[in-house]
């Protein structure tokens, strides 16, 4: 709601909206970069920037949105345009944060300049790649989240009766996403402003602290970076959508169901796709579905996108026998007799989910009671805060061993 205040501040909703509709009507947009580079975007790029936490976050200058504050808005709008006319972007910061299971996330955090001149981009190709995306995409995208991902899965299960899920993981998508390939679909997407490509194209390749210039991937930390990577698999969404959701029939039905009951009659093997940025399941109807559909994406992946697939994290999965795990949370069909279907969907944390928080709930009461202070009370407060919020969405979550009722004391630095 915020955004959307800012938007309607700077009299740009009604651009913004031309945009989406001239896209969904599939007309070529070719004079992006005067909007990009005009005041009132590029104002309203600095006042999102500024909401956004990672403001703060230093890039290989070591500047902050606390030194864009102290520019005047003729001066801000002037460092944009005179850095667009003739743009290089400058080195990225390359740090690392831990994963669960040990490994490293590499992140490229951009300078607060390029930063600046991404969200200025982004929100102009926003609006345009919203009028392609697939309607069950759901990650990075406006009024969009994992709870309406795992909604979504839930209602194939319990309405549709799909009970065998393809569990597709793409081996370190965002590092190896192919530069020409992506730049060919932003294309597609009836970007056309060739200005526009040339600078997407020199931030692809921007040099990486360390590491020199990237030859393929998006950089997790930059603000055009979510974006790009539902660009670079909307193709994957699209194609599944193609072989059933949105499989193009020469009758004209009255009811959607009557058109999925008539290709159940067909070789066609069905199909429904739910994304969230690079986490993806398909759910099926049958074990050979499943497989079928196994198989094709791998080569579709490999072949049209140039991605390989992780044989040891990729998986077809018997709902009514095992759960699916997916965005953090473990989904199974469970019998019900009640149900249409006989089964419904049951959620709760996965596993290893919920050992890794009470590991860490032990360690931040161990930190606490060696050493009590306000800032730490906060601090295990909040994290208790987000665990119960993102895992609210669960069904079954209060019936599992609660990980925070596991962490109790029985003194100062005790930890049962």
């Amino acid at each position: 709601m915020i955004a959307l205040r800012y938007t309607e501040y700077y009299n740009l909703q009604h651009t913004f909206d031309l945009l989406y509709e001239w896209s969904r009507k599939g007309e070529s947009l070719e004079d992006l970069y005067e909007i990009i580079t005009s005041r009132e975007n590029i104002l309203l790029a600095y006042r999102n920037l500024k909401d956004n936490a990672g403001s703060e976050t230093p890039g290989v200058d070591g500047m902050t949105i606390q030194n864009l504050a102290k520019l005047n808005e003729d001066e801000l709008v002037s460092m944009v345009r005179n850095a667009l006319e003739d743009f290089e972007p400058q080195p990225v910061r390359r740090v690392f944060i831990p994963k669960p299971n040990g490994d490293k996330r590499p992140l490229g955090i951009p300078t607060i300049r390029d930063r600046l001149i991404q969200q200025a981009i982004r929100q102009v190709l926003e609006p345009i790649a919203e009028a392609k995306f697939y309607e069950h995409s759901y990650g990075f995208r406006p009024l969009r989240s994992t709870e309406h991902a795992i909604a979504r899965v839930n209602s194939l299960i319990n309405l549709a009766g799909l009970h065998y899920a393809v569990d597709i993981d793409i081996k370190g998508f965002f590092d190896n996403v192919n530069h020409t390939m992506l730049m060919r679909q932003i294309w597609n997407m009836g970007i056309h402003d060739r200005r526009i490509h040339a600078i997407i194209g020199k931030m692809l390749k921007a040099p990486i602290e360390g590491e020199g210039i990237p030859t393929k991937g998006v950089p997790q930390g930059g603000i055009l970076s979510p974006l790009l990577s539902n660009i670079a698999l909307n193709d994957l969404d699209q194609w599944v959508a193609g072989q059933w959701h949105h499989f193009p029939s020469q009758y004209q039905y009255s009811r959607d169901s009557d058109k999925y009951q008539a290709l159940k009659t067909t070789r066609l093997k069905e199909g429904w796709i739910v994304r969230y940025a690079d986490d993806f399941v398909i759910l099926a109807r049958n074990w050979q579905s499943a497989w079928k559909w196994y198989h094709a994406v791998k080569q579709y992946l490999k072949i049209r996108l140039k991605l390989e697939i992780s044989p040891e994290k990729s998986k077809v999965v018997n709902l009514r026998r095992r759960s699916l795990e997916f965005l953090g949370i473990a989904i199974k069909a469970i019998p019900k007799p009640s149900s249409r279907q006989g089964h419904v969907a049951a959620s709760g944390i996965k596993p290893k989910k919920r050992q890794q928080i009470k590991t860490e709930l032990r360690r931040m009461v161990k930190e606490l009671a060696k050493a009590p202070s306000g800032k730490m009370v906060a601090r295990l407060n909040a994290y208790i805060r987000g665990i119960q919020n993102y895992f609210s969405k669960a069904s079954r979550v209060n019936k599992e061993s609660c990980p925070v009722s596991c962490v109790k004391t029985d003194g100062p630095g005790n930890i049962k």
